[in-house]
């Protein structure tokens, strides 16, 4: 054992844990691990941006990248309460984030000191952090830290990765006592789950009487790191892919079985498919209500119609929605490589789908047709297909995109072919407005040596504006494009879509003749010392794109994009109770309401 303050042992269990990075704002109740993490400075990097906000977005980008993750931290009360969201975001989307928050000081609980969280329970921040994270520790001793630490570091990585929180007390940093240094926690993937073997007999049975099989892949097949296997298996079996935004890129979107994203603002032939499926394989994949058209039968899937065969390493997502034919709890690689051992041991090959890809063909013909003339069009403002396009050409397959939530989301969600695994990151399952923005700088530097580019709406850029300033403050070279369409766009689509065409509180304007209104964002980017230009013509967005890239600075790109442009629905959505609209490309089928042939 060795005598060691508290802040000391968590300061050498990150850097034991090969944390590089800790993203932290100061404050009173965490000077104490403050002045510990000064004193390891040349073994673990503190980098402290101008809100927590930013900390935890930048924290969960940083592990979609690397399947690595980093720490975080907080002061008592609003410090800490300003991580509540970025968590849950993190936890929707299954990233690992290591929150390290400060608390009052254990012999002032209940006493009401300054920032204290009291009214129901003493120093009671972990029951505000706790629906957001897989597990909360409060260790009120020094001595109760060493396993505190190895229990979070295990749980965050374990199973469905996600953010953990260890809650510190002021005094647990400064005390000090003899305590030994807890073991390192094994690494994402260390451990995985297989089906059992009758379980894979029976989904390859399932699967090779398949005429028309789709496989739905989510985030668990880009945590598992499972893109070789599962584009071995595509090939072999002749099976398209539909994928959800935080699986994009696992199989190279450019493939022809890759049938992009499905629902509402999904692909038509991915749709197409889905709802004419014979058999589903969902490996690692929420039926959110995106994802299923809000579960309307006939507009993405028709499930019980379709088998379903559902894979995952979380058992609550088994049948939350849809009842699997047979529901597999296994890591999403292990499964991959247990049925390709299984299709070689039968000597399977993909015969039976070959009509099935002739539709699916032609699907993405009648596609293309539809929306290609749109991504030629040059116009000022300019339109939404041409940043895509442009965006598209302009970088290299391995860039990293971090796409903000929106309308322009929606854009990026249609039409991006990611080329590989973990180059499209998304606020997918919470939607938090500035984690593109935010989370771009914590990618970069996960990725150094890469291209990172957030596509950020303006509103939420203006959520998350101080980016800029630790970007400069830390030479961190993100490009942000911001996506200028003067407000909040996508609600104002759905407000007119649903009450006859009446608008509030949507856009921005000012003055009595209500002038489309936005700061000068690129003046606003040279004022933090950011390089920076506005584009408003779409022949100059390339141009401009590829100098920012080259640049290898901080550089912001002012784009002014036509509000009046709408992705082409060819899915559904409904907020009950108000009524949905029919796709705009594409019609439902339902096969028991479908004409005889």
């Amino acid at each position: 054992m060795a005598k060691m303050k508290g802040a000391d042992l968590i300061t050498e269990y990150l850097v034991a844990s090969k944390i590089p990075y800790v993203f932290g704002i100061c404050g009173h109740g965490n000077v104490g691990m403050l002045d510990s993490l000064h004193a390891a400075r040349d073994r673990i990097t503190m980098i402290s941006p101008r809100h927590e906000q930013v900390a935890a977005h930048m924290a969960d980008a940083y592990f979609r990248v690397r399947h690595e993750p980093v720490a975080t931290l907080t002061s008592c009360g609003p410090g800490s309460c300003n991580i509540v969201m970025p968590l849950q975001v993190a936890l929707s989307d299954s990233s690992a984030v290591f929150a390290i928050t400060a608390n009052v000081p254990t012999s002032q609980f209940n006493r009401s000191p300054f920032q204290e969280i009291n009214k129901h329970y003493q120093a009671d921040f972990p029951n505000i952090i706790r629906p957001v994270v897989k597990r909360s520790w409060q260790p009120t001793r020094v001595d109760m830290l060493p396993l505190a630490m190895r229990q979070a570091m295990t749980t965050m990585l374990s199973g469905r990765p996600g953010p953990v929180n260890v809650d510190v007390p002021f005094n647990v940093f400064q005390e000090e006592d003899d305590v030994d240094m807890p073991p390192p926690s094994p690494p994402l993937n260390a451990q995985r789950s297989g089906a059992s073997p009758d379980e894979i007999s029976v989904c390859a049975d399932i699967i090779l009487k398949a005429e028309r099989p789709v496989i739905f892949i989510g985030h668990g097949v880009t945590l598992s790191e499972a893109s070789r296997e599962l584009t071995e298996l595509v090939h072999r079996l002749q099976i398209p892919v539909i994928s959800s935004p935080n699986g994009m890129g696992c199989l190279d979107m450019t493939d022809p079985l890759s049938l992009g994203f499905i629902g509402r603002n999904g692909a038509y032939p991915a749709n197409e498919a889905g709802r004419r499926a014979d058999v589903v394989i969902a490996i690692g994949a929420r039926f959110d209500d995106r994802s299923a058209s809000s579960w309307l039968p006939g507009y993405s899937w028709n499930f019980p119609s379709t088998k379903l065969i559902h894979v995952d390493l979380d058992p609550a997502e088994l049948g939350r929605n849809y009842p699997p034919d047979i529901g597999l709890f296994a890591d999403a690689r292990t499964f991959l490589r247990q049925m390709l051992a299984e299709i070689e041991r039968r000597g399977a090959k993909g015969d039976r789908t070959r009509a099935w890809i002739a539709d699916i063909k032609t699907w993405q013909a009648e596609w293309e047709k539809f929306v290609r003339p749109n991504f030629d069009i040059h116009a000022s403002p300019i339109r939404p297909e041409r940043i895509v396009a442009d965006c598209q050409t302009v970088l290299p397959p391995d860039a990293i995109l971090a796409c903000d939530v929106g309308v322009n989301h929606n854009w990026y969600m249609q039409f991006w072919k990611a080329r590989q695994p973990q180059t499209m990151l998304n606020s997918w399952g919470f939607s938090g407005m500035g984690f593109g923005a935010a989370g771009a700088l914590g990618a970069k530097l996960a990725a150094p040596d890469r291209p990172v580019v957030a596509i950020a709406g303006d509103g939420c850029f203006t959520m998350v504006p101080h980016v800029l300033c630790t970007a400069v403050e830390y030479n961190i070279p993100v490009v942000w494009v911001i996506w200028n369409n003067f407000g909040w766009v996508s609600i104002r689509d759905i407000q007119l879509g649903m009450f006859g065409g009446r608008e509030l509180g949507t856009m921005f304007h000012e003055g009595p003749n209500r002038k489309p209104y936005n700061p000068d964002f690129a003046a606003w980017a040279r004022a933090a010392g950011v390089e920076a230009a506005t584009v408003t013509r779409s022949q100059d967005f390339k141009t401009a794109l590829e100098h920012a890239v080259k640049s290898n600075k901080p550089y912001l790109l002012d784009v002014h994009v036509d509000a009046e442009v709408r992705p082409p629905a060819t899915g559904a959505w409904q907020l009950p109770p108000t009524p949905y609209k029919e796709p705009v490309f594409g019609q439902r089928y339902v096969p028991d309401l479908a004409p005889a042939k």
